[in-house]
């Protein structure tokens, strides 16, 4: 069973007043219901009993709203971090120890998607795929470039080929969507408790063919600024007033 890690170490500074007292993975959807709940339940729904949330930034607010994940059918261990925090790969690398699975899950703590989106499904794509290609280092999530991030992040060729960096001379663009699974193998290169992004170790990987990936249709949302949180909330709360009555 994949184990997962909910990064939410982040400071959130683009989303300050509203940060400087809560942090980010505990704001509030149109309902009242934090971001980090929604991750929580769905892991659970997924079959994901094992959960690492990396706290640094208010953490105790943090750990005081998920305690040991009960309430959600869920154990949840805490890999800790002292501000400034150790960036994205340097918390991976440093929860690796709490991490019980090769691959494992790991969730960006201020993204969000439809609620009929299957994290299920995208697990268990991922690790068919990573089955099929042993040599391979991770699975990624990808979504249309959002109205803020018309670049995007990648490249996907005509031929179904990744590429590290985003060129429209080369196929279209798509922005990564905070979600994937990685091995341990991506990671064990760095020293634990050592600041380091992310980005350089996937677009190297990426370069060396080791990455694979699927796109998503679904509503994807990142919660970085005022507008984007404005938006998720709008958004979100649409999509669930839809469905309202449906058989």
């Amino acid at each position: 069973m994949t184990s997962a890690l909910i990064l939410v170490a982040g400071r959130g500074e683009r989303l300050r007043p509203l940060t400087d007292t809560t942090p980010k993975p505990l704001v509030p959807d149109a309902g009242g219901t934090p971001l980090l709940a929604h991750w929580l339940s769905r892991l659970a729904d997924a079959g994901i009993s094992s959960v690492v949330l990396n706290p640094c930034w208010l953490g105790e607010q943090i750990e005081q709203y998920v305690g040991d994940g009960s309430r959600w059918r869920i154990t949840v261990y805490y890999s800790r971090e002292t501000l400034p925090g150790l960036e994205t790969a340097g918390g991976i690398r440093t929860a690796l120890p709490l991490i019980d699975s090769d691959p494992f899950l790991v969730v960006n703590g201020d993204v969000d998607l439809a609620p009929a989106w299957s994290l299920a499904m995208f697990v268990r794509r991922g690790e068919a795929q990573l089955n099929t290609h042993p040599d391979h280092l991770g699975y990624l999530l990808l979504a249309p470039n959002p109205p803020d991030h018309r670049d995007g992040d990648f490249t996907v060729t005509s031929s179904g080929a990744l590429l590290p960096h985003a060129d429209t001379t080369r196929g279209n663009t798509y922005t990564f969507a905070g979600v994937a699974l990685y091995r341990f193998a991506l990671l064990t290169s760095l020293t634990p408790q050592t600041r380091a992004p992310l980005g350089p170790l996937l677009r190297q990987a990426i370069t060396e063919g080791r990455i694979g990936y699927e796109i998503t249709d679904a509503p994807w949302w990142d919660i970085g600024t005022p507008q984007r949180l404005a938006r998720w909330r709008r958004e979100r709360q649409a999509l669930i007033d839809s469905t309202k009555g449906d058989p």
